[in-house]
């Protein structure tokens, strides 16, 4: 019976292509440790503990609300008043698994944690590759992307402020990386619609508010996804009838 489950677990840990999914994750990388070192000095210059720094890239692990996340620690918000407002920056994040849900891992412990470390750039590096080769790679490539994030903020907060003198705008580094990675894969997928949304809603969005501009974007979003996944059906059935 132990001789079976060994076997079982030993199939298991085979799925995973650890080699393949550290070399995908370097181009995480290059833009991880630049923007998490950002991170981590903008913490120490805050008045964060490095602790708190740290667990702060365990824990929440995400960019954009880690660093919206720094004045609202500095200034004392409630605990409430915090966690809203990083639920409303990672709305998005809740519409990533879904395309993968069928390459997620079969372990619980396993599934739950890349739910949990799906970033934009996760997503974008997980969607470009072939579907054969998605659940070897899901988890590799969600860890040590992760793991990336972490070692540069514990050098950023290491450092301290002396880094942001010398190399200002560091935090920007993470806006390229999604940029070069959301090319990518068009390139890989060369799909218009996703692209004709976004830049429909983030228009529509900046008319109406500034403070809360990510928000009713990926609302807008999600409501033309969901008009459009409405109408096809209803096309198809047409041209069905007619024919």
């Amino acid at each position: 019976m132990n001789t079976q489950s060994n076997e079982i677990h030993q199939n298991q840990a085979q799925r995973y292509n650890w080699a393949e999914g550290f070399k995908k994750s370097l181009p995480v990388a290059m833009g991880y440790l630049p923007a998490g070192i950002a991170f981590g000095v903008l913490a120490q210059v805050a008045g964060i503990p490095v602790w708190a720094t740290i667990m702060l890239s365990i824990v929440l692990y995400a960019g954009a609300a880690q660093y919206a996340c720094l004045p609202m620690l500095s200034a004392g918000l409630p605990i409430g008043s915090i966690a809203t407002n990083i639920a409303a920056i990672n709305l998005r994040h809740v519409f990533y698994g879904m395309p993968l849900l069928q390459y997620l891992p079969t372990q619980k412990l396993a599934k739950t944690y890349c739910l949990f470390a799906l970033t934009d750039e996760t997503f974008s590096v997980m969607t470009s590759l072939p579907n054969e080769s998605r659940q070897a790679l899901i988890l590799p490539i969600s860890l040590f992307n992760q793991s990336w994030w972490v070692l540069a903020s514990a050098i950023g907060v290491l450092i301290g402020s002396a880094l942001s003198d010398l190399v200002p705008h560091l935090d920007f580094a993470l806006v390229c990386l999604f940029a070069i990675l959301a090319y990518e894969q068009f390139q890989s997928i060369k799909r218009y619609f996703p692209i004709g949304i976004a830049v429909i809603a983030l228009a529509i969005a900046s008319l109406f508010t500034s403070h809360w501009l990510l928000l009713v974007a990926i609302t807008i979003c999600m409501l033309m996804i969901l008009a459009r996944g409405f109408w096809t059906p209803q096309s198809v059935n047409g041209d069905t009838n007619d024919q």
